[in-house]
């Protein structure tokens, strides 16, 4: 299966060349003009790499970077493609979660042998790609949850609410933020949010009532070491 691509750009020209060419090359590309509509596409599909330029409309391209990091809890590699081009840009753009850099303008030609440098480090990474905190453990390839080394059957909306926790552990995180790496936007209501935390909680329940999943009132929830 070819791998796929997901452009975030704003500009339509330059979004279709990108597009086109990794078509024409074989990948599967999709594209992105603003951070929701990534953090929409990011929550619902899987890719194996991201394409994201840095001066989107609304939050940004740095902060979009920080929210798939941080609050998706994703680790595809990322390359960032800006005019920025001083050390201080650099660094804000790796410290932010890129993996790779290219400034504006660039050779369609390079982008695709980055890419596939990024696809080949990332395939090494995978073999190893399982998250554990304290009893739980989450395999990244298959999407497995264990709990106590026994696996878990959990729908597909909790086990991304866990997967966002389990990349940030013992950080707390706002209804608004969970919202957000699970539907992709704030919801009306936080009815659905409680309904997956109380079923994650149901499943990681120790014998003595406890669990790792903790509500701090009126702030939101976080991942605690517990019952190792």
């Amino acid at each position: 299966m070819s791998a796929r691509i997901l452009i975030i750009e704003d500009d339509p020209q330059i979004s279709a060349n990108i597009y086109d060419y990794l078509t024409a090359k074989g990948f599967t590309p999709d594209a992105a003009p603003n951070p929701a509509v990534a953090l929409h596409l990011l929550s619902h599909s899987k890719f194996d790499l991201i394409v994201l330029d840095l001066g989107l409309p609304g939050m940004g391209g740095l902060n979009l970077a920080q929210q798939i990091r941080q609050v998706l809890g994703l680790t595809l590699p990322m390359i960032i493609l800006t005019a920025r081009d001083t050390l201080d840009d650099k660094q804000a753009g790796f410290d932010a979660g890129a993996d790779d850099y290219m400034l504006k303008p660039f050779s369609l030609k390079e982008l695709e042998m980055r890419i596939n440098a990024q696809l080949r480090r990332a395939k090494g990474f995978a073999a190893v790609a399982r998250l554990r905190f304290g009893l739980i453990e989450f395999e990244s390839r298959t999407g497995e949850v264990f709990w106590q080394g026994k696996p878990l059957k959990l729908a597909p909306k909790t086990v991304l609410l866990l997967q966002t926790l389990l990349a940030q552990p013992q950080t707390l995180f706002s209804r608004e933020q969970l919202e957000r790496a699970v539907w992709g936007s704030e919801q009306d209501s936080s009815d659905a949010l409680r309904y997956h935390l109380s079923q994650l909680r149901k499943a990681l329940t120790l014998p003595d009532g406890s669990s790792p999943i903790q509500t701090i009132h009126g702030r939101g929830y976080m991942l605690i070491s517990h019952g190792e």
